[in-house]
């Protein structure tokens, strides 16, 4: 079975956003704050429960929650930097 490090599953989160923000970047504005915003639920969930009663979830899901959350942010700052804070939906009339 094939095992990925943390640094694999954030680079190929990372490349997978870009290539979303690179298409569209409607959607991927609207991806990243839907799913920004359900990935950081669960994790507070999921982080509660761990702190209330100790399960069998490995650390690396959380590392992963964690990971899921920091590429989208982290490929729209790359995006926005790169052409300037030109978003083509904000200027489309």
């Amino acid at each position: 079975m094939l095992r990925l490090s943390l640094f694999e599953i954030f680079f190929l989160e990372l490349i997978i956003w870009l290539g979303i923000w690179l298409m569209s970047d409607f959607i991927a504005t609207l991806l990243t704050l839907i799913i920004g915003a359900i990935v950081s639920a669960v994790l507070i969930i999921a982080l509660m429960s761990e702190s209330m009663e100790r399960s069998k979830v490995p650390r690396k899901y959380f590392y992963v929650m964690l990971l899921s959350i920091i590429a989208p942010l982290i490929s729209a700052v790359i995006y926005v930097v790169l052409f300037q804070g030109q978003l083509d939906f904000l200027h489309k009339h």
